[in-house]
């Protein structure tokens, strides 16, 4: 697509982290920093942890663990859930071990017990029976041997944490995120599937692969025969988002539901979701596909592009509509300004739609700069009591369960990865139009860790 007067790249404008910038390598391979994440990053954010439909039950609990932490997040009753540090107060061994290979460990309970020398606690934190405890004439008080609590909260149908007990809330901390992603009721999605793996990249670098389109034309070239992908990117305090660049005239076109462009975007439209849906499985749902398909026959040839896409969304709405899923109607200057995805401060992607979501997580794997735990899940609206189940599927690299899509980005992941070390790099120089999200993950890193602000590049 080429740029209009309306699009023009922001590089000379006053927008915050604007400027020509360049990072350190630090952040990326640096052993040290990675273990003093724990302490000055991981211990003092939110983070997502959970889908609360993961957890329907009172006693239903599940564990997340970040760097050296490991936290257990349970919901206690119908409208309340609580997380506390995975550890038995006695000797500090972990209450529930994660089995070899797994995502995580959970269950379902009114106690957890530990292994060692049998001390229970109920759901609500509180140490209910110490064996022998008259062995200890003073000193082992209640308060003292309860559980830990960390700060559990919920917004958009997930769970987050907080291990910090002077954090602010979490909508506070969110913001403006939150509000621009309201519309959406992102609450109202469930899992379509989700897949994870342990990847040789830091956790940044895997992140700051999806956080941009600059790369789209280059790493996913097949995409381009359906229209332009270069997009902008944005800075809003901690957060950052990302859409795609368009006429004043298609403002909706900047989101994820997005129009084929050429010479007919009905043809366009149809190719690109049909490609799509069978090689990424992400980013549309088989409604949108399905409508896309007819729109040649449902239009006639020379349908202004505003036309076309207006049609193929709203005959998708009402299509769903009769299957009993319900899109949220949000307004099209929401839909303007919230754009494609948006980069939740430190490790969460929510790539949004009216109707679906593709979301990353990522993690730092142990203290180990060159691997992290990568996440992708993708969500959809679907008939109350028809949504499939689901669990976190451990996919390996080269499996085709990823399609042939994400191992292009897998590709260049690990390349970069690599790159990072080499004495002839000079660190990462984002473009400052397309790539700000890069630059603003990393200034925010530096308030948290006292290290690594980018630098003007002039």
């Amino acid at each position: 697509m080429s740029e209009t007067l309306e699009n023009v790249p922001e590089a000379a404008s006053t927008e915050p982290l604007s400027e020509p910038m360049t990072i350190g390598v630090e952040a990326y391979v640096s052993e040290e920093y990675a273990r003093a994440e724990g302490d000055r990053l991981w211990s003092r954010v939110w983070q997502q942890v959970a889908r609360v439909e993961e957890l329907p039950e009172a006693g239903d609990w599940l564990t997340y663990d970040i760097a050296d932490d490991s936290i257990i997040v349970v919901r206690t009753a119908k409208d309340r859930f609580r997380a506390y540090h995975n550890v038995c107060s006695h000797r500090g061994r972990r209450l529930v071990d994660t089995p070899p290979g797994a995502h995580d460990a959970r269950g379902h309970g009114r106690q957890f017990v530990c292994g060692f020398h049998g001390w229970r606690y109920n759901i609500d934190g509180d140490c209910t029976h110490v064996p022998e405890r008259e062995d200890w004439p003073c000193g082992l008080t209640d308060e003292r041997i309860a559980l830990k609590q960390v700060a559990v909260d919920t917004w958009g149908g997930w769970v987050w944490i907080n291990m910090d007990p002077d954090c602010e809330p979490l909508r506070d901390y969110l913001e403006p995120a939150a509000t621009l992603l309201d519309p959406f009721h992102l609450e109202n999605m469930r899992y379509r599937w989700r897949r994870w793996l342990v990847f040789d990249c830091n956790w940044k670098v895997a992140f700051e692969a999806f956080m941009e389109t600059y790369h789209v034309p280059y790493t996913h070239p097949e995409f381009m025969k359906f229209g332009g992908f270069l997009g902008w990117a944005r800075s809003h305090g901690r957060h950052s988002n990302i859409g795609y660049d368009a006429p004043k005239s298609m403002d909706e076109n900047q989101a994820k539901l997005r129009l084929g462009t050429g010479d007919d975007p009905r043809v366009s439209t149809a190719e690109l979701q049909s490609f799509t849906w069978e090689n990424a499985n992400t980013n549309t749902t088989w409604t949108l596909v399905e409508v896309a398909q007819e729109l040649v026959k449902d239009l006639p040839e020379g349908t202004p592009a505003p036309e076309v896409l207006a049609h193929w969304l709203s005959t998708a709405r009402a299509k769903d509509a009769e299957r009993g899923v319900v899109w949220p109607t949000v307004p099209p200057e929401i839909t303007a300004k919230a754009g494609t995805a948006w980069q939740i401060f430190p490790n969460f992607q929510i790539g949004h739609a009216p109707n679906n979501m593709l979301c990353y997580r990522f993690r730092p794997y142990g203290h180990d700069p060159d691997k992290c735990v990568f996440e992708a899940a993708v969500y959809e609206l679907f008939p109350p009591g028809e949504e499939p189940e689901t669990e976190w599927i451990h996919t390996p690299q080269d499996d085709p369960g990823w399609r042939t899509v994400l191992p292009q980005d897998f590709s260049n992941m690990a390349a970069v990865q690599q790159g990072m070390k080499s004495r002839g790099f000079s660190g990462p120089k984002p473009n400052p139009y397309r790539e700000r999200s890069v630059v603003n993950l990393h200034h925010n890193l530096a308030k948290y860790m006292g290290t690594g602000a980018p630098r003007d590049l002039a």
